[in-house]
């Protein structure tokens, strides 16, 4: 559509459900790729199923967007059509091409409304037996050839798959917020998916202009598990009564580099939702030391204090910014070069850096992989284990004994990859 000519009353992007084009028009703008890899379906129409059927209809495939609750993708199509128009606006996309990508999304009331799929993405909440009873009615309504992948953040992908007949097309494909924006997809096998439906997967990320990871269904995945110390050695700090947030805010950002501080990033994101993540890690993990919530955290969340969303977190909020979060810079300083134990970006980056070598000694994943997640989907200056290599890893192991003997409980033991050469 040419934006110097008049243009008529409604353009496709302001069509109502009701008069979309029917499904082999919307098949014929797919894209080769797409059309040789089929249908998509997307189940679940939050913003994380919304952005994803996007994603999928940018790359040229037809998707049919399932929520169960009346009208619900019909308003998440909507919303994609918003953001499709932004897009046209701001010149990052044709007004043809934003109409063509609306065109291949139909929305759908019930799983029995799905096409043949050549593969259909799980984006419901975090509710394990949900995913179960989904993954379920999807293994008895679509092909045997279908992958069956879930945007689960951290649950089991075997402990989803438990009831479904042909568990090895089952895995993960964990999108990051907004999928359209952001570049990292951890694609996530089971125990018993196979390593072809994995390659598959891999190879369809890419095609969509993706960064595909892959690992393990271990408890957290790459990123949800190697951000834990990022937060809690924060938290940690606080409660000791070294440091006060905006001060070791500032030393993470300021001195190490990151995006955000911890404080700030846990209350953009919501304490409870970061409380949740970490009490999953912890929880499947058997309770280990390592990813025990802290009581900070936990009255931050009982007290309703959830960050931006509540107007008060770890900081207060007026027009969308912190009130009084100013850091003690004398403070700063004589913290960063001290001891290990009371240096916020020393102490941080010893166990990301532990944790990150653990993941890939257990053969999890690789080290490319788990750099490639960081940096990606946290926005890491260094990948961990680029960074333990530029510390040193024997340096690393050294703080790690320091914090083990100074708190002692298991949380600050030091991986054996750190010193057995294994990484090189």
């Amino acid at each position: 559509m040419d934006t110097d000519v008049t243009e008529p009353d409604r353009t496709p992007l302001d069509r109502t459900p009701t008069d979309r084009p029917d499904r082999s028009e919307r098949t014929e703008a797919g894209s080769g790729t797409a059309s040789a890899f089929g249908s998509v379906g997307v189940v679940g129409a939050g913003a994380m199923g919304a952005g994803i059927a996007q994603v999928a209809a940018r790359a040229g495939h037809a998707v049919t967007l399932v929520d169960a609750v009346p009208g619900a993708a019909e308003r998440a199509v909507e919303g994609v059509g918003a953001a499709l128009r932004r897009l046209v606006d701001k010149g990052r996309l044709g007004a043809d091409e934003a109409d063509a990508v609306l065109m291949r999304i139909t929305p759908a009331g019930s799983l029995d409304a799905l096409p043949e799929c050549g593969l259909v993405i799980e984006a419901v909440p975090e509710d394990l037996d949900l995913k179960r009873r989904i993954f379920a009615d999807l293994a008895d309504l679509q092909p045997a050839t279908t992958v069956l992948a879930t945007n689960t953040s951290s649950i089991d992908i075997d402990a989803i798959a438990d009831e479904v007949a042909e568990p090895e097309r089952v895995l993960g494909l964990h999108f990051f917020n907004p999928p359209p924006v952001m570049a990292l997809v951890e694609v996530v096998h089971g125990t018993r998916t196979a390593r072809a439906f994995v390659e598959h997967a891999t190879m369809l990320m890419r095609a969509w202009g993706k960064t595909p990871v892959r690992c393990s269904s271990t408890p957290g995945f790459i990123v949800n598990r190697v951000a834990r110390p990022f937060y809690g050695e924060a938290q940690r700090i606080v409660e000791s009564g070294v440091a006060d947030p905006a001060t070791v805010d500032w030393i993470l950002r300021e001195r190490g580099g990151f995006p955000m501080g911890p404080f700030e990033l846990t209350d953009f994101i919501g304490q409870d939702v970061n409380l949740a993540v970490g009490t999953s890690v912890w929880e499947q993990t058997g309770h280990d030391e390592r990813y025990a919530p802290t009581q900070l955290q936990r009255e931050l969340v009982s007290r309703g204090r959830l960050g931006r969303k509540s107007g008060a977190g770890v900081y207060d909020y007026a027009d969308g910014a912190a009130v009084g979060a100013e850091p003690d810079l004398d403070l700063a300083a004589r913290l960063v070069g001290g001891p290990v134990e009371t240096d916020p970006l020393a102490r941080t980056l010893a166990m990301l850096v532990n944790e990150a070598v653990d993941l890939v000694a257990r053969g999890e994943a690789s080290v490319e992989d788990v750099d490639t997640a960081m940096r990606l989907g946290t926005r890491y200056p260094r990948g961990p284990v680029e960074w333990g290599r530029e510390i040193g890893f024997d340096v690393v192991a050294r703080q790690l004994t320091e914090l083990d003997a100074a708190f002692p409980g298991g949380r600050y033991r030091p991986s054996p990859a750190l010193t057995d050469g294994s990484l090189g």
